[in-house]
């Protein structure tokens, strides 16, 4: 197919994940490659709808690979989600000669790239940028890896303070819909309970482990809750309910929160972003429009928005199995 773009746009929108610098970075200078022009979009939906433009070369994107956050910034846009504001992002793209976009983002920005295509047949390709790593059509998202070691340095620390004091602690880290990031750091820094959205571990089954721990010789415990877990109302409600029922302990808990989105992005993120930064623009470049760009056994693939908006990843049940049995 021949190639009419000419003029790519780019954008972060939603949360921001450690990454997405590194994923502009890659559009901009494969867009340099292909002699492409490209232009950045700040706040993403929001920017596009107040014509918040900006050109971008291969300079304007130096020494941000090693960033965090993202320095087009983010925001979510109550606007673009009306006929009239999707118009004006319209009007203000095609004013500025841009002939496609890349957005990167999680399934939010996902579901407006899809509904703006079927509206203005506009090309359109998604890179997956969300620590939560819950979107369908890749193994990995954009800043999963950093939010992951992030949690697993937090805990570790919070483990030293437990084992000095004989102290359970429950930990939150984020994943209001997807376990991933509480099941691998629950893992990786040796949790005795990992509670995750999608199995309901139940308050009895849940003391009655931590029973075993304390009655195996265990003098202090990590939990960790996945901020979505539903088998208390909140991590509070789970600390007062471990304090009425288990004798023993002192009870504490921390909610790590957005400790998570920050910080440096590890050499997996920086990599995994430029590869699909890349293949973002190749893509384009191909005639392609409508996909996502993700990685499937370390491969660069392309599903569309529809399927990888459709559901989330599977929680890995033979992890699930492997943390049962070294909690022990």
């Amino acid at each position: 197919m021949e190639n009419n773009i000419k003029h790519i746009g780019v954008m972060t929108s939603g949360g921001d994940a450690p990454g997405m610098n590194a994923a502009i970075r890659a559009v901009v200078r494969a867009c340099t490659f292909h002699k492409i022009k490209c232009t950045g979009i700040y706040r993403g939906y929001q920017g596009m709808i107040e014509n918040d433009f900006e050109e971008l070369n291969a300079r304007s994107v130096r020494n941000i690979i090693n960033k965090g956050g993202t320095f087009l910034k983010s925001a979510r846009s109550k606007e673009f989600r009306t006929a009239d504001g999707r118009k004006k992002a319209y009007d203000n793209l095609k004013e500025a000669n841009i002939d496609a976009l890349v957005v990167i983002g999680g399934d939010g920005t996902f579901t407006g790239a899809k509904v703006f295509n079927d509206e203005f047949d506009f090309p359109i390709v998604g890179l997956p940028g969300t620590i939560d790593n819950d979107i369908n059509g890749t193994d990995y998202t954009i800043g999963y890896d950093t939010a992951l070691n992030t949690a697993v340095e937090a805990i570790d620390k919070i483990r030293d303070t437990a084992n000095s004091h004989n102290r359970l602690f429950l930990v939150e880290v984020m994943g209001r819909h997807a376990g991933d990031i509480a099941l691998n750091s629950g893992i990786g820094a040796g949790a005795e309970e990992i509670l995750i959205p999608e199995e309901n571990l139940g308050y009895d089954r849940m003391i009655e482990s931590l029973k075993r721990s304390k009655k195996s010789g265990k003098t202090s415990s990590i939990i960790v809750v996945a901020e979505g877990d539903r088998t208390g109302e909140n991590i509070v409600e789970l600390a007062e309910y471990i304090k009425a029922n288990l004798e023993g302990y002192e009870v504490r808990f921390t909610v790590l929160g957005h400790i998570q989105r920050g910080g440096a992005p590890s050499c997996y993120d920086r990599v995994l972003a430029s590869r699909l930064g890349v293949g973002a623009v190749d893509a384009l470049v191909a005639g392609q429009r409508d996909i996502m760009v993700g990685v499937v056994h370390k491969k660069v693939t392309y599903v569309s928005f529809k399927k990888a908006i459709a559901g989330e990843n599977e929680i890995d049940t033979d992890l699930i199995r492997v943390a049962d049995i070294v909690s022990i």
